[in-house]
């Protein structure tokens, strides 16, 4: 029982190492400025990861998260999608090598001019998030475990 308290205390303590909650309060002027000029939110969620802000909020029913660097300028906005909005070449390869998970999420990220959308998949303890291009190219699948460490 120790070894499993101590194993939970060092993953918890690995996964806050990555990005901390942090209070609107802590958030400095210009970050939220540039958040508020780009979206109308006030129910914001924010977290610090190294020098950068993540903004996560909820507009329209859709969830928003929005990473912005220290002088507020805007490095990637993640959005939640429907699975039919994913490239048709996307549901071409998930139907192919994937066709046992069930989708969990998806989601559009707009990072540096360019576009990838993530799936989270599932099947039993089996738990991955895939990345790809715009043209159905997997370019990344990380599993929760290595997620953790990123």
């Amino acid at each position: 029982m120790k070894t499993i308290l101590v194993a939970l205390a060092m993953v918890l303590a690995i996964s806050q190492g990555n990005a901390q909650k942090i209070s609107t309060k802590d958030v400095p002027v210009n970050i939220k400025s540039s958040l508020e000029k780009n979206y109308a939110v006030r129910d914001v969620d924010w977290s610090k990861e190294g020098a950068n802000y993540e903004a996560s909020f909820e507009q329209k029913g859709t969830e928003i998260s929005v990473v912005l660097d220290g002088t507020g300028s805007i490095l990637e906005i993640e959005r939640e999608i429907k699975k039919s909005e994913l490239p048709s070449a996307i549901h071409d390869l998930l139907k192919k090598d994937y066709v046992a998970f069930e989708i969990e999420e998806t989601a559009k990220i707009e990072s540096k001019g360019e576009i990838t959308y993530e799936v989270e998949v599932e099947k039993g303890k089996q738990n991955f998030d895939l990345i790809f291009d715009v043209n159905g190219k997997l370019l990344k699948k990380l599993s929760k475990e290595d997620e953790e460490k990123e």
